[in-house]
């Protein structure tokens, strides 16, 4: 009689063999990006926190209010400097100043820059000084400027042309000389000539991060600006924070920095959305 077969039984699990660790769940991962509607949060409820802490010192006195007004009163002076003494016009000046000096420094810069990432022999002659000159703070120059140009918009526009030339020129050499050398070998292969190749090759891999560091350089000016227009200004913000200082109106100067650093965010912003209209194809990689 023939026995029916029955199936091997499985092997006991071994004392010693543990069940695979499961990853605890943690609210931070390295270089997990985070939501868009969370990164909204967090960055409000910072700016939040910030204001609430700034209210309870100045509620509790302990800053004399004629060294830190509180949230309200700098409210009410920013208020009343649009609508009883034009500021307006001094925050127009004042981008105009930004841009103007900004635009002036990436027309040069830029192209400088690409033609020192393309060519090793242009870095290695213009390199050094222009490493040595982004060192030097822009605010040294004012006196020289104001010798050499005068106390115009021109001696201003300088300022900002100064702080922003230097690091927007390493920036860009960087960027492009930085490129992928087989993309490069690829097309000379193909028979392209060197300006071919930087037109088809460089400007299109590196114009996403350039225009990045346009946005970043940007930044700087709006923190020149008002070194610019602390000496020998008429109008704008700067303008605006010397006649508050020697009033002792500390809410005026509060109020026109908090104005610069909203100015900036917003023109932040736009500049930030429209890289990411223009190269939405970067964003795939």
């Amino acid at each position: 009689m023939i026995q029916p077969m029955h199936a091997p039984a499985a092997p006991l699990p071994r004392p010693d063999m543990a069940a695979p660790a499961t990853p605890r769940r943690t609210r931070m991962r390295l270089l997990r990006p985070v939501a868009s509607g969370a990164r909204v949060l967090l960055g409000v409820g910072f700016f939040v926190a910030i204001l609430l802490l700034w209210t309870a010192v100045t509620a509790m006195g302990l800053v004399a209010p004629n060294f830190l007004p509180g949230p309200a009163q700098v409210l009410q002076s920013g208020v009343r400097l649009f609508t009883e003494f034009g500021f307006i016009r001094d925050v127009g000046v004042t981008v105009w100043r930004v841009m103007g000096g900004f635009l002036l420094a990436a027309v040069i810069a830029v192209p400088l820059g690409i033609a020192m990432g393309a060519y090793k022999p242009i870095e290695a002659l213009i390199e050094p000084l222009v490493s040595f000159a982004r060192y030097l703070p822009a605010s040294a120059f004012i006196p020289l400027m104001i010798l050499w140009l005068g106390i115009g918009e021109s001696q201003k526009l300088a300022v900002i042309f100064i702080g922003c030339f230097f690091q927007l020129t390493l920036m860009v050499m960087m960027i492009v000389g930085s490129a992928r050398r087989d993309l490069i070998e690829a097309a000379y292969t193909l028979g392209s000539n060197d300006g071919s190749v930087i037109r088809r090759v460089l400007l299109p891999g590196a114009a996403p991060e350039i225009a990045e560091a346009l946005r970043q350089v940007l930044g700087l000016g709006w923190t020149y600006v008002v070194v610019a227009e602390l000496i020998g200004a008429a109008s704008g913000i700067g303008h605006m924070i010397m006649d508050s200082q020697a009033l002792m109106a500390t809410d005026n100067i509060i109020a026109g920095i908090v104005i610069i650093g909203l100015v900036g965010l917003v023109s932040d912003v736009l500049f930030k959305k429209l890289n990411q209209r223009l190269f939405a194809w970067s964003l795939m990689r």
